[in-house]
């Protein structure tokens, strides 16, 4: 019997039985698909290949099968819903399958605009099509954006949330839009319509839009809080909090009273201390201090920061949540707390001098120095 314990990679989701099940679906559908070579070619070599280089080897090879023009090849596409193999329902990465199909139209449908939004709105609640929609956006501007703007009125919120999180700015994994870098001003009719939308999925999305905005026009942003905020209710608070949630790391003295935090909070720290002056990787830093208030009753979002050494030598700050917490007059609360610097495939260590600081409200206090074997 095996033993392998070993975690399941996102790139994982697009393995031999989601090339199997994007086969067998398929084949109900499409005139000429044959399903066994498409399934025994796309096979080769992909375990090689990370998940978007899977994506684009999958897209080719379902070219190869498709001997169809495309506006006549989307037709088919459209019913891909219809006979859909959704994978295992405890399989998180079961929805990966459908990612080459959608960007399949995003490659051999982007001089066909008008087939090709009607096939990404058919096709976005078997994944998402947020990776397919952005080469349209750019070559298409006008046309598509008009339909973003359509599909904000969806009774779907598959399709609702496309709208979103396919004009992001800065979608991870995705191409950036650099037309909404610049001026995200295109982008409000659409988070306007969606900021108190029933739906969780979708307020996430559009919190996750404005997020992306603040790394570029943090003014417009903030506005736009503040203008959502004039009829605020939960589901717009919730958008807020997340939506400016850089910011606050940031530590940008203009979002905490936005947030019903205290603005230019007056705390002192005490006892500020670390449980050794030096670890090494795969060890955790322990440490400790004590806050209090000088004034009458505040809230107050408590962060730490550490000063990570990057490979040149210098210093590269990472901000990490502690607690939010209202702080009473004449009462000092301890903090406790212990990070860890076990590897992570997001982080390399490098040894040397770091650095760690407490920071309220995006004012930093007393850094103290530890150095990383």
């Amino acid at each position: 019997m095996s033993t392998d314990t070993s975690p399941s990679l996102m790139k994982d989701g697009l393995n031999s039985a989601a090339v199997s099940r994007i086969a067998t679906s398929l084949q109900q559908l499409v005139p000429g698909f044959n399903a066994k070579r498409f399934h025994k070619n796309a096979l080769i070599g992909i375990d090689a290949l990370e998940l978007k280089q899977r994506v684009h080897h999958i897209i080719q090879h379902l070219h190869q099968e498709f001997d169809l023009p495309f506006k006549k090849l989307s037709r088919y596409l459209q019913d891909l819903p219809e006979v859909w193999d959704a994978g295992a329902a405890d399989d998180s990465k079961a929805m990966f399958a459908a990612w080459p199909v959608m960007d399949y139209v995003a490659v051999h449908g982007l001089q066909d605009p008008k087939e090709s939004l009607k096939t990404l709105e058919k096709l976005t609640p078997l994944f998402t099509a947020e990776f397919a929609i952005r080469p349209f956006i750019q070559q298409h501007y006008q046309q598509t954006y008009s339909q973003l703007l359509k599909w904000c009125e969806h009774d779907s919120e598959h399709v609702r949330r496309l709208a979103s999180e396919g004009s992001r700015p800065r979608l991870p994994w995705g191409m950036r839009l650099p037309e909404f870098i610049l001026n995200p001003q295109p982008l409000k009719p659409i988070l306007q319509a969606l900021n108190q939308d029933e739906s969780l999925y979708v307020r996430r999305s559009v919190a996750n839009n404005i997020n992306d905005i603040t790394k570029d026009n943090p003014d417009w942003a903030i506005d736009l809080c503040q203008e959502f905020l004039i009829n605020q209710d939960e589901k717009t608070d919730w958008i807020v909090k997340h939506a400016l949630r850089s910011l606050i790391k940031a530590g940008d003295q203009r979002v905490f009273p936005l947030l019903g935090y205290t603005n230019n909070a007056q705390v002192e720290l005490h006892n500020f201390k670390l449980s050794k002056k030096s670890i090494s990787v795969g060890d955790s830093l322990g440490f400790s201090f004590s806050l209090s208030s000088t004034k009458t009753s505040q809230k107050v979002v408590v962060d730490y920061v550490i000063y990570f050494m990057r490979a040149n030598g210098s210093l590269s700050a990472k901000v990490f949540k502690l607690k939010n917490i209202e702080i009473k007059k004449g009462s000092e609360i301890l903090f406790e707390k212990k990070h860890s610097f076990k590897p992570i495939t997001t982080r390399s260590y490098y040894s040397g001098k770091h650095q760690i600081a407490v920071q309220v409200n995006g004012k930093e206090f007393n850094r103290l120095d530890f150095t990383l074997r």
